[in-house]
């Protein structure tokens, strides 16, 4: 079953997020995720949810979002993604 991780991005330090972003992309590919969005243009039809960044990552299953956001290639990259931004991630499976 497909699913996806959505993050909202505060970037605080736009140099920092820059070299999270140019490393980001090889980690999750390994895993069969790909992103369906990466920040764009947005508008709130409803509700009080106000996100600065969206991003949306596809992964072939749970289990492989999981082992991509626990790997090795990614939890030193945690770090520096909140160094540089306030995010807000979760993980839900599709269909």
């Amino acid at each position: 079953m497909t699913a996806y991780l959505i993050a909202d991005l505060d970037v605080t330090n736009e140099a920092g997020f820059a070299n999270y972003r140019a490393k980001v992309g090889a980690t999750f590919e390994k895993y069969g995720g790909r992103y369906v969005v990466r920040g764009g243009a947005f508008e709130v039809l409803e509700g009080d949810w106000r996100p600065t960044r969206v991003i949306l990552i596809e992964f072939p299953s749970m289990d492989a979002l999981k082992r991509w956001y626990n790997s090795p290639e990614y939890r030193p990259l945690i770090a520096e993604r909140k160094a540089a931004a306030n995010t807000d991630v979760v993980a839900v499976e599709g269909l």
